[in-house]
């Protein structure tokens, strides 16, 4: 899927964020849990690091004058450590051109409530106030430039001479279609159809670069579908009930409670035996692969380790 006919197909029916800060005004959110990784820091001037506080000034109003990219990440997110780069590299490259501002959504939970971010990382391009143009997941370096590309031309700019993806004669790399077919599930909601995908591609191609991080954010999507609103205060009034307590662990990584994810099934496993803690045991290492790289996850390690033995 080219990024061109996605651009035009969201300006015409483009969200205007002038009223996102009225919307965001649930109570604020706890603070993010100790040893969340803070954002990676540009020294380039084309890219931000914004906040709540900061979004009307650097997201709205700058995007008035140029496009703003927004890129929204968290720090257990591991395909969010894929694209961020990438972004960042093209906005270096833009000079200008157009703005990456990242947002860490653990952080601003009242924004990304806002901008209804259902998963991460979630990119969406904000031209003279409106919300343009998005697209969710990880996707190649390839597929990211002609996004840009086009926000770019749409703004009536255009990328500095040189830049891959500034006039017609930059060719870029040939999409998978499998990855395109995976990511078009994604962005239409669709995790069950995500996840099939990107199995697929697992089952012919062990190896794949970031496809087995992306079915693990596909299935954990998935599952979090299933959940409601009352589904931790359910899994309090029913401890011993092994499925309520590992979706609330999900829902509780969601929202950023990592540490009350892990601490909630290693002592699920701690007094649980047989069958039950197998379960236990597995869901809570499948959520160590969606957190990913974070020292809270070699903590939960060792707390585990100590409940098996």
């Amino acid at each position: 899927m080219q990024p061109e006919p996605r651009l035009a197909a969201s300006m015409a029916g483009a969200l205007d964020l002038s009223t996102l800060k009225a919307r965001a005004t649930a109570p604020p959110p706890a603070v993010p849990p100790n040893g969340a990784a803070a954002p990676s820091k540009s020294s380039s001037p084309y890219v931000i690091d914004v906040t709540e506080a900061s979004f009307q000034t650097d997201v709205i109003d700058r995007s008035m004058q140029v496009p703003v990219v927004l890129d929204l990440w968290a720090a257990w997110c591991e395909p969010c450590k894929q694209l961020s780069p990438i972004l960042e590299k093209l906005a270096v490259e833009g000079n200008g051109a157009w703005i990456l501002a990242k947002l860490d959504v653990d952080a601003n939970q009242r924004i990304a409530q806002a901008l209804k971010v259902q998963g991460i990382p979630a990119v969406k391009a904000v031209l003279q106030g409106q919300l343009v143009a998005e697209f969710s997941g990880a996707i190649p370096e390839a597929e990211a430039r002609q996004f840009v590309a086009a926000l770019v031309e749409a703004a009536g700019g255009a990328l500095p001479a040189g830049a891959v993806g500034a006039d017609d004669t930059a060719v870029p790399e040939p999409e998978d279609p499998r990855i395109v077919a995976a990511e078009e599930a994604v962005e239409r909601g669709d995790f069950e159809a995500a996840a099939a995908a990107y199995q697929a591609i697992l089952d012919s191609e062990p190896a794949h670069p970031y496809a087995a991080d992306a079915l693990l954010q596909a299935r954990f999507m998935q599952r979090l579908e299933a959940t409601s609103p009352d589904t931790v205060a359910l899994a309090d009034s029913t401890p011993d009930d092994v499925a309520a307590q590992c979706a609330a662990a999900d829902v509780l990584v969601a929202q950023g409670r990592v540490e009350d994810a892990f601490g909630r099934l290693v002592e699920l496993v701690r007094r649980t035996t047989g069958a039950d803690r197998d379960t236990s045991r597995e869901h809570l290492v499948g959520l160590f692969a969606v957190v990913g790289d974070d020292p809270r996850v070699g903590a939960a390690r060792r707390a585990l380790t100590n409940a098996l033995f």
